[in-house]
């Protein structure tokens, strides 16, 4: 099917014609509005994807735990979206950044500039994914809204014939992309209020997934105490002061000695578990 016919757009939710008109003419409380409006159907959308959800993390846990890293891969919004997320695990929960993996196609130029038509190159997904010399103990996650993005689907059919789990994340029902991973997550949030433009409620609902697959994933793995932070790095002030206050919770010291044992260990987690301090 060439670019652009029309049946195409017809089977894609995404691409589907926004349910309010003449946004142009609106002002900007109504404009606000009924973008929050549409805004609160994504959270429903996710939420019926649970189960999907689940079934993922289940089988990602189960082979990090032996090795495998977790590689997410998309182009355009979905790419920076899935880039965002893995950078933020390693000062987060204190994990290596080679155990979760954001690829963009385009590379990292593309995270601040559109680069012409690289979503659209099918092979190019698995060259840039080999680069991180996959192997069958690893998963990836393509996401891409529509379903149909070429750099995502030729990425996850060379993975899936590589021995790599595959699943992804999209905003249309049986889409190509879908029926081509192991565990397909379809968060279906309907029209878009711009019509079109996905970086809205399909972004936020990519991003809500991607927030309950990392950090769910972060917890299972013991990189959580309790509801805090104990192996976050310690980058600046705030998170120095953030893990004082923790270790005076957890050991009813004062904040200088609670501060001195914190930067001594270098996380809360090791000076928690360092009986002499």
């Amino acid at each position: 099917m060439s670019i652009g016919d029309k049946s195409d757009r017809e089977d894609k939710i995404t691409e589907q014609p926004s349910r309010f008109d003449h946004l142009e003419q609106m002002s900007v409380v109504e404009l606000l509005r009924h973008i929050n409006e549409e805004d609160c159907r994504v959270a429903d959308a996710v939420r019926r994807a649970i189960p999907q959800i689940e079934a993922l993390v289940e089988v990602v846990e189960e082979r990090m735990n032996q090795g495998g890293r977790l590689f997410y891969i998309g182009a355009g919004t979905s790419g920076r979206l899935g880039v965002l997320d893995a950078s933020e695990l390693p000062p987060t929960f204190g994990v290596p950044d080679t155990k979760v993996i954001g690829i963009i196609a385009g590379g990292d130029r593309a995270l601040r500039h559109s680069v012409e038509r690289a979503e659209d190159v099918s092979e190019q997904g698995w060259k840039d994914l080999k680069a991180y010399n996959p192997t069958s103990n690893d998963t990836v996650l393509g996401i891409a809204a529509s379903g149909t993005t070429p750099y995502v689907i030729g990425a996850i059919k060379l993975a899936k014939e590589h021995g790599l789990l595959t699943g992804c994340i999209t905003s249309n029902p049986n889409s190509p992309l879908a029926k081509a991973v192991d565990f397909p997550i379809e968060t279906i949030v309907g029209p878009e209020f711009l019509t079109g433009s996905s970086r809205m409620k399909s972004g936020t609902a990519q991003k809500m997934v991607l927030n309950m697959i990392s950090t769910t994933l972060m917890i299972r793995m013991g990189r959580v105490q309790g509801n805090r932070m104990v192996n976050m790095q310690l980058t600046n002030a705030k998170l120095v002061d953030r893990g004082t206050r923790m270790l005076q919770d957890m050991l009813g010291v004062s904040y200088d000695e609670a501060q001195q044992r914190l930067l001594k260990a270098g996380s809360v987690n090791k000076a928690r578990l360092d009986k002499k301090g």
